[in-house]
């Protein structure tokens, strides 16, 4: 059975300024999804879905889903705040988005087969959908068998300024947590160094691994997502900026015994676009990676 790729595209780019995921920012007016997509078809994936909000569809249908409708077989599935379980009322007022976990749930009626995470709005290297379709297409003999793509840090790095990272710590080879740590930079000596919680500064090899949200989940991954998500909103419904994100809920099923995580290590280098600012240095990226051959003129 091929994998599918789980696509979250329903955020908004707020600090970016605009919808992230339909800009062309290929020499030929590529998204950044169209390389995860056209990587994902090489990589041996056999489906794509789709969370989107429902206001952009018409856009996203005509701009995006166009394109790849003769080439794989796609869904799309809609992620809106009201979208709660049996019980539960959105606060109102309420205008954040349940984040990333909350995202991944609106798929369960859709996907049935093992299936990776990403988001729309990252590139992620074609090493990357390599490996993780690779486990995924491993048959699962129990639940909460589970992988993520680990990229080395140095790999995720930017020249002109600090990142937030997930850092891993992992025993042979399973994930054991996921700590996000903020400021990560560059200090004189070129070493990756971040500042701790105690306020000392602490250095990480290049290839420490680190989440970028490409995870790999088979679907009983949905049935403990809908029990968690029930207990988080008990303790957060009221407040306006909680979020249900998908390291919660892994570290939470880790904890507990209920799943193991293999950390895949992957040679890619991810980049993406936070601010408006990083848009000129991906174009320059990605049309470096055509003039080199790695993808073609026309992908779809």
């Amino acid at each position: 059975m091929k994998p599918t790729l789980f696509v979250l595209a329903a955020g908004m780019g707020s600090r970016y300024g605009g919808l992230k995921q339909l800009d062309g920012l290929g020499p030929h007016g590529e998204t950044i999804m169209d390389y995860s997509i056209y990587d994902a078809i090489r990589s041996g994936f056999g489906k794509i879905v789709f969370v989107i909000r429902k206001d952009f569809e018409d856009d996203f249908r005509k701009i995006i889903l166009s394109k790849y409708q003769n080439h794989i077989p796609v869904e799309v599935v809609f992620q809106a705040i009201d979208n709660l379980p049996e019980g539960f009322v959105c606060p109102e007022g309420r205008t954040k988005p349940w984040g990333t976990n909350h995202a991944v749930l609106m798929g369960k009626d859709v996907i049935k087969e093992p299936f990776a995470v990403i988001n729309a709005d990252d590139f992620y290297g074609r090493n990357s959908f390599e490996v993780i379709a690779k486990e995924l297409s491993q048959p699962k003999e129990n639940k909460g068998d589970y992988c993520m793509v680990g990229f080395r840090v140095g790999n995720t790095m930017s020249e002109s300024g600090s990142v937030a990272r997930g850092v891993c710590e992992t025993t042979d080879g399973y994930l054991t947590t996921v700590v996000e740590r903020t400021a990560i930079e560059y200090n004189d000596k070129h070493e990756i160094t971040f500042v701790d919680e105690n306020g000392v500064t602490q250095t990480l090899e290049p290839n420490t691994p680190v989440s970028m949200n490409l995870w790999g989940f088979t679907p009983d991954y949905f049935e403990f997502s809908e029990g968690y998500f029930v207990d988080f909103l008990k303790e957060n419904i009221e407040k306006p900026k909680a979020e249900f994100f998908i390291p919660l809920v892994v570290n939470e099923l880790i904890t507990k015994n209920i799943a193991k995580v293999k950390v895949l290590d992957t040679e890619s280098k991810w980049f993406g676009v936070t601010y408006a600012a990083d848009r000129q240095g991906v174009v320059d990226k990605l049309a470096d990676l055509h003039a080199k051959g790695e993808y073609p003129e026309k992908m779809f």
